[in-house]
């Protein structure tokens, strides 16, 4: 974290994503202040790949770039930069950081996922962050100093010899007094900006969540068309395997074979809204439901456990057998499966298949192993 004494914010991905791009174009930007170095954990490649044409011009400027990722060996990296595999279980790995410093000027952004995440227009932008920014030099000092302990043993001698460098040049000189003014201008920028998306999401007007409302019915979650999941979940789009665990839950809603005739029902389609309310009733505003076919239905749950999905699944399962009440002359038959997965792309066809094999084998909720979403186990 950011050696300031302040207390750490609750970031949007979103906020990072606009953070970052900040101080990449501070990096990039021609001042005769010295040698730059620039630090940056990327948490994945994919992000990193993002961002490929920005960091072969930062490292075809500056005195050193270093770059993290999870991967004992980082391979295809922008020229000029030196990169650091980062082990997935260490903290470096949950860690979006961007510095640069140079001995007149510092910028730093130090984030650690909290893999949660709020109503956003897709999935990666919600995810949430504990972290701070400034545009102040001697933070970005500490942040380097820190970094570069942290990262020792797994630089080569120069890029360490170079590092030092310029944190040698850095300390030679004192921090510019004005640099509060110029970060104060840009909290308040960046703070109207934060308001002015949320508002967006808010009132429903952010793009992409046009035509979320199809097939939902009054009061319920809107669903998602499987091209609509797509981009939500960022396939078509940066996102990476690893980060943010994920559950889903695959359903099936059926008629059983035999059910009698609809005499002095209501219309199918009525029907069929009230499945869909039963099917949505237990989401939270950050989950989401795709209607893969006229039965078949998927729940995104993101930052869930297992057993937490399980619970959402058996509440489902409630939900359904209460419409008896409304539609007594039909047993609707339901059927899950469960996982808990950090891929990307999400393993889909893996939930339908176990879904399909609970309806074979009579098994109200199945469980996929985790991660894999392999092999099915019967549950209860």
């Amino acid at each position: 974290m950011l050696h300031s004494g302040r207390i750490p914010e609750l970031l949007t991905k979103r906020s990072l994503v606009s953070v970052s791009h900040a101080i990449e174009r501070a990096a990039l930007a021609t001042a005769e202040d010295g040698p730059l170095v620039v630090v940056a954990l990327f948490q994945r490649m994919p992000y990193l790949d993002r961002e490929r044409s920005v960091y072969e011009r930062i490292a075809a400027s500056g005195a050193v770039t270093v770059v993290g990722v999870v991967g004992q060996h980082p391979v295809g990296l922008p020229d000029g930069v030196h990169g650091v595999g980062l082990d997935e279980d260490e903290d470096l790995a949950r860690e979006w950081s961007v510095v640069a410093l140079t001995p007149r000027f510092g910028a730093a952004l130090v984030a650690y996922d909290r893999a949660e995440v709020e109503p956003a227009v897709t999935l990666e932008s919600g995810r949430l962050f504990d972290g701070r920014w400034g545009f102040r030099r001697d933070e970005a000092l500490h942040e380097v100093v820190r970094l570069r302990d942290r990262l020792a043993d797994r630089l080569p001698d120069s890029v360490r010899a170079a590092v030092d460098d310029v944190l040698a040049r850095v300390c030679d000189l004192p921090a510019t007094p004005g640099e509060a003014r110029g970060e104060a201008a840009l909290r308040l920028m960046f703070s109207h900006a934060e308001r002015a998306a949320r508002a967006r999401w808010t009132a429903g007007r952010e793009p992409g969540e046009r035509g979320r409302e199809a097939g939902a019915a009054e009061g319920s979650t809107p669903l998602l068309d499987e091209p609509g999941m797509r981009r939500w979940t960022g396939a078509e789009g940066i996102t990476a395997s690893g980060t943010l665990p994920v559950a889903l839950i695959g359903i099936r809603v059926d008629e059983p074979p035999g059910s009698p005739e609809r005499f002095g029902r209501r219309s199918a389609a009525r029907e069929a809204q009230a499945v869909i309310g039963a099917v949505t009733a237990p989401l939270r505003l950050v989950d989401r439901a795709v209607r893969l076919s006229d039965q078949e239905y998927l729940l995104i749950l993101p930052a869930l456990t297992e057993e937490q999905a399980v619970t959402v699944a058996g509440q489902v399962h409630e939900a359904v057998a209460g419409l008896a009440r409304s539609y007594p002359f039909v047993a609707f038959a339901v059927h899950a499966a469960v996982t808990v997965t950090a891929r990307r792309p999400l393993p889909v066809a893996d939930v339908r298949h176990a879904v399909g094999w609970a309806v074979q084998e009579g098994v109200p909720v199945a469980r996929l192993a985790p991660e894999t979403a392999a092999a099915e186990v019967p549950v209860g």
